[in-house]
């Protein structure tokens, strides 16, 4: 009988063949160095509320700023999350799990400082009036919320008037609109044309099942989005100074 060494199997070429990483195993050297900072991060990976309070209640016995504990742990935990779902190694029930865990974790810091949270922008997300189905919408917000952005979610078969109603009182850097019907999608039609009658050239990223970007592209505001995880990009690049043109010259298909 031949004794085989399994090590050996393994080698070729003088290479040896790694097994693959866990998850866990690959977010365990992205996590922060400093103790405290590192369980809170890792509690938001995990997704455990309970856990991510616990967590940020020994940091801040430990003399941390509750408001510092959400820009430099629960939103670094919640970038290596995105970071590993825009890589394929987490998916989207992981993203959501971990950003309902980072949302109470906000809320928290929020109660324990006397100080208001700086977010990176913010953006109302609504469905089109006549539809019902909000998993896109609910996907992008989740999706924005763990990139840092304040998220208006006025939920689905919004009406045009609440719509504007709110980009008046809110002041978003951008709106972002689903429809997976074309009977209800040129809802965004009347919301463009409503945003131009008022003056305000505020951004509405649009998609969804029945949305492409021919349609969404003969409105002066439209920029088609056909991948949920590119909306929190497009915020990015707003928040960077880009127009709808330069927008859509980086996001659109040509």
């Amino acid at each position: 009988m031949i004794d085989i060494n399994p090590q050996r199997i393994l080698t070729r070429y003088n290479v040896k063949v790694e097994k693959e990483m866990t998850p866990e195993e690959v977010a365990e050297k992205l996590f922060p160095v400093e103790e405290n900072i590192r369980e809170v991060a890792k509690a938001v990976f995990e997704g455990d509320e309970d856990e991510v309070v616990e967590s940020i209640q020994n940091a801040i016995n430990n003399g941390l700023d509750p408001l510092n504990l959400i820009n430099n742990a629960l939103l670094v935990g919640m970038e290596i999350v995105s970071t590993l779902y825009d890589d394929g190694v987490l998916y989207l029930p992981d993203v959501i799990i971990s950003a309902q865990a980072m949302i109470e974790g906000i809320e928290y810091c929020k109660e324990r400082s006397d100080q208001e949270h700086e977010y990176k922008g913010k953006i109302v997300s609504y469905v089109v009036e006549g539809d019902i189905h909000d998993i896109g919408k609910k996907i992008v917000t989740v999706l924005l919320r763990a990139k840092g952005y304040e998220v208006v979610d006025l939920g689905k078969d919004v009406c045009v008037e609440e719509v504007i109603a709110a980009v008046k009182r809110e002041k978003p850097i951008m709106l972002t609109g689903t429809s997976l019907m074309t009977t209800t999608m040129v809802g965004f039609q009347d919301v463009n044309s409503r945003l131009l009658e008022s003056d305000i050239n505020v951004p509405i990223v649009c998609g969804g099942g029945a949305v492409t970007q021919d349609f969404v592209s003969q409105y002066e505001l439209g920029l088609y989005c056909e991948e949920a995880s590119d909306v929190p990009k497009i915020a990015d690049a707003i928040i960077n100074g880009l127009n709808i043109g330069q927008l859509r010259k980086e996001f659109h298909k040509h």
